[in-house]
C-alpha cells in the first residue's frame, strides 16, 4: 500500500485541524489578563471570540470561489498561511486593536480551511466517515489543547502575547504538510466546470434537505457555543467556585472527544443517522434539563460533552453523506457553516441579554431546550442517509 496515499493525506488533515480552534480558545483563559493589560471594555474583549466565529460563517462562501481558482489543496495552504501570520501577529498585540484584527483575519482564514476539508476528505477517501471522525476529534484537540495550555505558556514566559502567539507553530508545521502535495498540482482555470458549479450552487439552494442541513448545523453550533461560553458563570449561579466551574467545562471537553470520534463510525457502520442525531440531541436535553433545576452540573457537564461531540461529527459528516462530489461537499458544506456560524456568533450574546434582563439563568436555559427541541424535529425531517448515488465525475480515492 502506497503509504504516501493513505498517511500523509491522513496526518495533513489532522494538523490543519489543529489549527481551527487554539486561536479562539487561547484567549478565554487569558482574557482578564488581556482586558487589564490592554485596558479593554468587557463588550470589546468579547469580540476576541464572537468576531473570529462570525468570520467563520461570513466568509465561508469564499472558499468555493478560492478553490475553484488555486485548488483544494492550494487555498488551504494560503488559509494556513494567513491564520499563523494573524496568530504570530499577537507577539505584537501592545493594543486592542491588532488583536481584534488578528482574530478578524484568523477567522477568515478558518472559514475557508473548514468547508474545504469536508471536500478534500470527500475526494480522497473511498470511506469518508472514518476520516470526519478524525478530523472533528482534531478539532475537538486542538480546542482543548488552547484553552488548557494557554496560562502555563503564560506562567513559562511570563507573557500573555507569546502565549497566544506561540500558536502560529502549529501552521507552520501544518503547511510542511500542505504545500509539499500542491507543487505539481494542476491549478483549475477560474471557467473550468462552470456549468457543473452553477447546477450545484442552483440545485442546493432550492433544495429542501439542504436548507434542513443548514438549519440543523445552526442550532447545532448555536448550542455548542453558548454553552460553552456560559456553563461556568451557570454552575457558579448555582452556588460553586471559579475552580469547580471551569472543571465543569474541561469536564464537558473531555466527554466531547470519545463522542466526536466514535458517533460517525458507529452511524457510519449501522446506517441510521437519525437514530444517532435524535440520541446525541437527547443527551444534550437531559442535561439542559438537569441545568434547569439544578441538579447535578458534573453529569449534566458529561451527557452535553457527550451530546455535543457526536451532534458537531454527525454535523460535519452529514454534507459529505449528502453530496455526490467533490465540489458538491465543498458546496454544501458551506453553505451548512456560513449560515451555521453566523448564527452560532449570536447565542452567547443573546443569552447575556436575557441574564441581564432577567437577573439569572432560568429563562436562557429554557430558551436552549426549546432550541434543542426544534433541532430533534429538523433531524426527524433529516431522516436516514440514502444509498451513494452515482456520478459521471470520476475521482480518485484512497481506501481507509
Amino acid at each position: 500500500m502506497n503509504i504516501k496515499r493513505t498517511i500523509v493525506p491522513i496526518i495533513a488533515i489532522i494538523l490543519a485541524s489543529f489549527n481551527l480552534r487554539p486561536v479562539i480558545t487561547s484567549v478565554s483563559p487569558l482574557l482578564g489578563t488581556i482586558r487589564e493589560s490592554l485596558d479593554m471594555s468587557a463588550a470589546t474583549a468579547s469580540l476576541l471570540t464572537s468576531l473570529a466565529v462570525l468570520c467563520m460563517g461570513l466568509f465561508t462562501p469564499l472558499a468555493i470561489k478560492l478553490a475553484n481558482r488555486w485548488s483544494i489543496e492550494r487555498t488551504i495552504a494560503y488559509s494556513l498561511i494567513l491564520i499563523g501570520l494573524a496568530t504570530a501577529a499577537r507577539f505584537f498585540a501592545y493594543s486592542s486593536w491588532v488583536m481584534l484584527l488578528t482574530a478578524f483575519l484568523s477567522g477568515i482564514g478558518i472559514a475557508i480551511v473548514s468547508p474545504l476539508l469536508s471536500g478534500y476528505i470527500k475526494e480522497q477517501f473511498s470511506n469518508p466517515s472514518r476520516i470526519v471522525g478524525i478530523y472533528s476529534l482534531a478539532l475537538v484537540v486542538g480546542a482543548a489543547l488552547g484553552s488548557g495550555l494557554s496560562l502555563p505558556l503564560n506562567n513559562m514566559f511570563h507573557s500573555w502575547q507569546v502565549a497566544t502567539a506561540s500558536w502560529a507553530i502549529l501552521a507552520l508545521i501544518a503547511i510542511c504538510f500542505w504545500w509539499k502535495p500542491i507543487e505539481h498540482k494542476e491549478i483549475a482555470t477560474p471557467n473550468q466546470n462552470t456549468l457543473d458549479r452553477d447546477i450545484y450552487r442552483k440545485h442546493m439552494l432550492t433544495n429542501q434537505k439542504a436548507w434542513l442541513l443548514t438549519g440543523f448545523f445552526g442550532i447545532m453550533a448555536f448550542m455548542f457555543y453558548t454553552i460553552m461560553a456560559w456553563l461556568p458563570p451557570i454552575a457558579e449561579n448555582m452556588g460553586y467556585n471559579k475552580r469547580d466551574a471551569g472543571m465543569m467545562l474541561t469536564l464537558l471537553t473531555v466527554a466531547q472527544m470519545p463522542a466526536t470520534f466514535l458517533v460517525p463510525i458507529l452511524n457510519n457502520r449501522f446506517q441510521h443517522r437519525a437514530v444517532w442525531l435524535l440520541g446525541c440531541s437527547a443527551l444534550e436535553l437531559i442535561g439542559l434539563l438537569m441545568l434547569l433545576f439544578s441538579y447535578n452540573p458534573w453529569l449534566s457537564s458529561i451527557l452535553i460533552g457527550l451530546g455535543a461531540g457526536g451532534l458537531f461529527s454527525l454535523g460535519l459528516t452529514l454534507p459529505i453523506d449528502e453530496a455526490k462530489d467533490i465540489q458538491e461537499a465543498s458546496f454544501l458544506a458551506a453553505m451548512t457553516q456560513s449560515v451555521g456560524f453566523v448564527f452560532a456568533a449570536l447565542g452567547p450574546f443573546f443569552v447575556g441579554l436575557i441574564r441581564d434582563f432577567t437577573g439569572n439563568f432560568t429563562t436562557a436555559i429554557i430558551g436552549m431546550i426549546i432550541m434543542v427541541i426544534a433541532m430533534m424535529l429538523i433531524q426527524i425531517k433529516i431522516g436516514n442517509q440514502k444509498k451513494p448515488i452515482n456520478h459521471s465525475v470520476h475521482i480518485k480515492k484512497t481506501t481507509f
